[in-house]
């Protein structure tokens, strides 16, 4: 069973106040902040429990899905929020307007009690879907027919594949079981809070395994691909617009978050100070092509202030920018606890009531908790906020409810009714498990192509590590149950009988390795795998890391192991945030390494697969791995770019001027791949050429330039461009692989980014096969960076696209 770790409403979900659906007031704990740290313990536990439980419990007597509206009763003729003909603005007018106003504050929490004269039932607003459908939070229950779902890869995992039509599919699947669990009565809501895409800025961050990566562009495809699988739009959008929701997602935490608890820092009273030129550039271009392009239909608003304001709290954040300048239509909810950390935490609010004013006036909809339900009345009485701005809240929450289709009458008679227990983890499903695990893992070394291995050729195996036989350490945190269990220890016996194991470690912390007795079962084996890395004890949500290196004695027992082993062994490391293992990619005892992430239910498979040479690994890493001395950095610095006068070396691959252990992108393969450009549509752009007339002057340090909101919507569609790159595989083996296409700036001015991913393809190849790929671009979109104003420019002078060791000139002319 999945370890699943602490969620991020872990703050509120063991509280007294907030185990009841009650309506009546509690006050706030004493201490809140260590009842948080208490409860975040706990409740991994609890998770850990209750998923077990699951499995073990007898299904419960199979109940209705809930929904509004019931044609059998009299009173839906009557009540125009009912009549699905209307426009769901006006339906969901017409319902606020009919409550009184205990009955709305009742309505502004997660956890929402029905409102029987209307015939509206309770709802939850808190359902997790990361990489599969889970339990994590309060709206899913698998107590019923239905006890398990697809359990994906982490997504750091996915991310490496580069390949947003599975990124799609996976969606599509996440989307299509989370309307089958509700279809079978064991959700009490359909609004999914996911997928967490903030960027993975620091790697000792325990919750980039949630992310896919450190790159902007990666990042913002990825929510697209995700938000429009989950909720039933098509590929390339526009099927759904404002309506038809088969699930609800929720794109998280706006923004700037990316530290959770490091050295006594935590995420409650955590300031980001974030420059203009990285939020344009780094932190919200992900966030931005969610709402626009992906159209999701919730955003969450993070626990951290940014530059001093708290993000729920923050008008120009969400009101300004999400639905003003990105006309975002959907709901705003808070992190567990953010409202009352105002308070309580940071001392931005001086009252209660101030914290409910400042998030509702803000432009957030619906409070994770029971802050709302406990302090907006006396909030309204004392005349801090307006029942208008609790209207617009419940006007924003109601709408998605009914996009949802509940309340339309029976869902069972709605365009998703007939998506039943029978489509929750079908072949079809896990088979994409194990594509998406297959396509992730990525082969960091492969010393004399010394995989894959050729089981006719040898005897015997030995598989070591902590890692080889726990289940639960393939499917990261926020997982579900899965549908199936499989260790990378069975899996591998299935391929050779003759296989011997020993974990060697208790545990991934390695405190008293066994090495001796490894070492015996090591001699005695043609062939080792040793299984080795972190797990969730080791980074999650509310943990970060300290260290990059491997935990405790890990190193000295892989290192020893691999001495004694008759050929070199091949290293399988678990893990979400980079690890420092120059050791063992510098080690001659030490043929191959795999990374393979937290490769979810079918990971086992996926890796013994590619092991014995039944797939040819693809997938490229989407974070730097860093040295260990990067550790000198403190994880609070946010700043992007490097400081080289103060030694700062800057983040991730766009800036990070210092030695990496693997580079972003690395990943090896079976086969050889060569690139040739082909064609580049357009390698001349004239800024003259736009409505302005002249670009802006350049100083003696930097080049012409033009803002790109100056340059016009015309000239930025006409300058479209394509790159065409011959690809081929050189080898024996069909392989599938990423195509990444850079560019760089020949003479880069102060603040731009070393090298920029522009676009990516994941393509299949068979031995042999030249295939020529297009690579669509934009200079408004893919040439421009950010001043130090935050403002998206685009300067004059010669850039490189770069694909491989291949680039292509192009040139930008004031």
């Amino acid at each position: 069973m999945a370890l699943s770790s602490p969620t991020h409403c872990s703050s509120l979900t063991l509280s007294p106040h907030f185990k009841s659906h009650s309506p009546t007031l509690s006050p706030s704990p004493k201490n809140p902040a260590k009842m948080r740290n208490r409860q975040v313990q706990i409740l991994s536990l609890l998770i850990t429990f209750a998923s077990a439980a699951t499995l073990l419990s007898t299904p419960a007597a199979a109940q209705p899905p809930p929904f509004s509206c019931d044609p059998s009763s009299p009173s839906t003729k009557s009540f125009p929020f009912c009549k699905a003909s209307l426009p769901i603005s006006k339906r969901a007018q017409d319902l606020v307007s009919r409550l009184t106003l205990d009955e709305k504050i009742l309505q502004l929490v997660s956890s929402t009690p029905a409102i029987p004269r209307l015939g509206v039932p309770a709802y939850e607003w808190w359902s997790e879907s990361l990489h599969g459908v889970s339990n994590a939070g309060r709206g899913i229950h698998f107590d019923g027919t239905i006890k398990s779902a697809t359990s994906f890869p982490q997504v750091i995992l996915t991310a490496a594949s580069f390949d947003a039509d599975l990124w799609y599919r996976i969606g599509q699947v996440i989307g299509t079981e989370a309307r089958a669990v509700y279809n079978a009565g064991q959700a009490t809501g359909m609004t999914f809070w996911a997928p967490n895409i903030n960027i993975f800025r620091d790697p000792r961050w325990g919750r980039g395994q949630e992310t896919p990566g450190e790159d902007p562009l990666v990042t913002g495809k990825y929510a697209v691909s995700y938000v429009r699988g989950v909720q039933g739009d098509r590929p390339q959008g526009g099927g759904k617009s404002r309506g038809g929701l088969q699930a609800s997602a929720c794109c998280k935490h706006f923004t700037a978050y990316d530290l959770d608890r490091w050295k006594g820092v935590d995420r409650y009273d955590f300031d980001a100070q974030v420059t203009a030129q990285d939020m344009a550039d780094t932190f919200q271009p992900p966030f931005q092509k969610c709402i626009q392009d992906g159209k999701a239909s919730g955003i969450m608003c993070a626990y951290n202030r940014v530059n001093g304001v708290p993000s729920c709290a923050d008008y120009n954040l969400l009101s300004n920018i999400a639905r003003r300048q990105w006309s975002f239509h959907g709901y705003i909810t808070s992190d567990c606890d953010a409202v009352s950390i105002m308070y309580d935490n940071q001392k931005y609010a001086k009252t209660p009531e101030d914290a409910v004013a400042d998030a509702l006036k803000a432009g957030m909809d619906v409070n994770c908790g029971t802050y709302l339900q406990n302090h907006t009345k006396s909030a309204v009485e004392q005349r801090k906020v307006s029942v208008s701005e609790i209207d617009r809240a419940l006007h924003n929450l109601f709408s998605v409810r009914m996009r949802l289709g509940l309340f339309n009458g029976d869902p069972k008679k709605q365009p998703f009714g007939n998506i039943g227990p029978d489509q929750v983890c079908s072949q079809k499903h896990q088979d994409l498990a194990l594509e998406a695990a297959r396509s992730g893992i990525v082969l960091l070394k492969n010393k004399g192509k010394h995989l894959p291995l050729q089981k006719s050729k040898f005897a015997s195996l030995a598989v070591i590590g902590p890692n080889a036989n726990k289940a639960s350490s393939l499917l990261g945190n926020y997982a579900g149950p899965p549908c199936k269990s499989v260790t990378l220890l069975q899996a591998l016996q299935s391929y050779v009988k003759d296989t011997r194991y020993q974990p060697g470690c208790d545990d991934v912390v390695c405190s008293s390795p066994q090495i001796a007795q490894a070492v015996e079962v090591a001699k005695a084996a043609d062939h080792v795998v040793l299984i080795m890395g972190l797990d969730q004890t080791q980074e999650r949500e509310d943990f970060d890391r300290v260290d990059l290196v491997l935990p405790g004695r890990q190193q000295e027992f892989i290192t020893t192991v691999a001495q004694a082993a008759k050929k070199p062994v091949i290293l399988v490391i678990l893990c979400g945030g980079p690890v420092d293992i120059r050791f063992a990619r510098d080690d001659q005892n030490i043929g191959s390494i795999l990374w393979a992430g937290y490769p979810g239910e079918a990971g086992g498979m996926a890796l013994s697969e590619i092991i014995f040479g039944e797939h040819n690994p693809g997938g490229r890493l989407p974070v730097t791995w860093y040295p260990q001395e990067f550790t000198r950095v403190p994880m609070t610095d946010m700043r992007m770019r490097p400081e080289p006068s103060t030694g700062y070396p800057g983040r991730t691959y766009r800036f990070y001027e210092g030695q990496s252990i693997f580079e972003y992108g690395h990943g090896l393969s079976y086969t050889e791949y060569s690139y040739k450009f082909i064609s580049v549509t357009r390698e001349l752009f004239y800024l003259s050429q736009s409505a302005k007339s002249q670009p802006d002057e350049a100083s003696d340090a930097s080049p012409r330039y033009r803002l790109v909101s100056d340059l016009g919507a015309d000239f930025c569609k006409k300058s479209n461009f394509v790159a065409t790159v011959k690809v081929k595989n050189h080898g024996d083996m069909v392989g599938k692989h990423p195509v990444l296409l850079f560019v760089r700036h020949a003479k880069p001015s102060s603040g731009s980014p070393m090298k920029q991913l522009v676009a990516f393809q994941s393509v299949e190849l068979k031995g042999g096969e030249t295939m020529k790929v297009q690579l669509a671009l934009n200079p408004c979109d893919h040439l421009s960076r950010a001043n130090e104003n935050g403002v998206m420019i685009l300067e004059e002078g010669w850039r490189f696209l770069e694909v491989g060791d291949q680039e292509y000139p192009i040139n930008v002319m004031a």
